[in-house]
C-alpha cells in the first residue's frame, strides 16, 4: 500500500494582513468606484488580504477592500470560513476595479467596498433606493454572487444564479448555517434573513 505524503501544518495554516491602500490603488478607485461625496475618505479603507479554499480544493491568497474599523473582526470570519474549508470562486481586486481599464468584471467575485446606493429589488417596478449601500461604507460583503443571488418576487437580474434561486438544494459555494454564524459571530447580518426581498450573497455590519 503506497502511504499518503504528509502536508506540513504551517502550509495549512491561515494568514492574513491589514494594510492601508497604496497610491496605485487610491488612484485605481477615483473615479469610477470612489468619488468626492461618498460617505468614507480612502483613509478610512484598507485592504485585506486572507487565505481562502477555492472550487478547485487549493488554497488561495484573496483581497478585499474594506472598512479600516472592521478589517480585524472579518480577520475572524475569514479564518472560520477557512477553518469550514467554505469555498470561494474568486476574491481578486483586480476583477472587481481594473476591469473599466482592461476587462470584463468577473461576476462571480466576493467584493466589498463600492460608493454606490443600494440596489433596488429584482422585483419588477422596484423604485431606485437613493440611499448608500453599506458596501459605499466598506461595512459589506457580497460572498460568492452567483451561487448566492440578490431576489425578490422569485426573480434575480443574473441569468447564472437562477439554478440557485432553489435553495433547498445545497451546493457548493452556497451560503450555510455555519457561514452564516461566523458572521454572526462578530455582528454582522445577513440578506437571507431578510423578509420578502433577499440577498443571499450579502453580510454586513447592521444587516441592511
Amino acid at each position: 500500500m503506497t502511504k499518503a505524503l504528509a502536508v506540513p501544518l504551517v502550509a495549512l495554516a491561515f494568514h492574513s494582513a491589514v494594510q492601508p491602500l497604496s497610491a496605485e490603488r487610491r488612484a485605481e478607485l477615483t473615479g469610477h468606484f470612489w468619488h468626492r461625496g461618498c460617505p468614507v475618505a480612502l483613509s478610512q479603507l484598507r485592504v485585506l488580504t486572507v487565505n481562502h479554499w477555492g472550487f478547485d480544493g487549493r488554497i488561495h491568497t484573496g483581497q478585499l477592500i474594506v472598512n479600516r474599523g472592521v478589517a480585524a473582526p472579518l480577520r475572524t470570519v475569514f479564518r472560520r470560513l477557512y477553518a469550514l474549508r467554505f469555498p470561494i470562486r474568486n476574491m481578486n481586486l483586480e476583477d472587481v476595479y481594473a476591469p473599466h481599464l482592461s476587462r470584463p468584471r468577473v461576476q462571480d467575485t466576493t467584493a466589498s467596498f463600492m460608493c454606490r446606493n443600494a440596489v433596488s429589488s429584482p422585483c419588477p417596478g422596484s423604485p431606485p433606493t437613493h440611499h448608500w449601500s453599506m458596501h459605499a461604507y466598506g461595512l459589506a460583503i457580497d460572498l460568492n454572487p452567483i451561487e448566492n443571488p440578490y431576489t425578490g418576487c422569485g426573480r434575480t437580474r443574473i441569468k447564472e444564479s437562477v439554478p440557485y434561486l432553489d435553495r433547498s438544494k445545497r451546493r457548493r459555494g452556497m451560503v450555510t448555517p455555519a457561514v452564516v454564524e461566523a458572521f454572526r459571530s462578530v455582528g454582522w447580518g445577513w440578506g437571507g434573513d431578510w423578509t420578502g426581498t433577499k440577498d443571499y450573497m450579502h453580510f454586513s455590519a447592521n444587516g441592511h
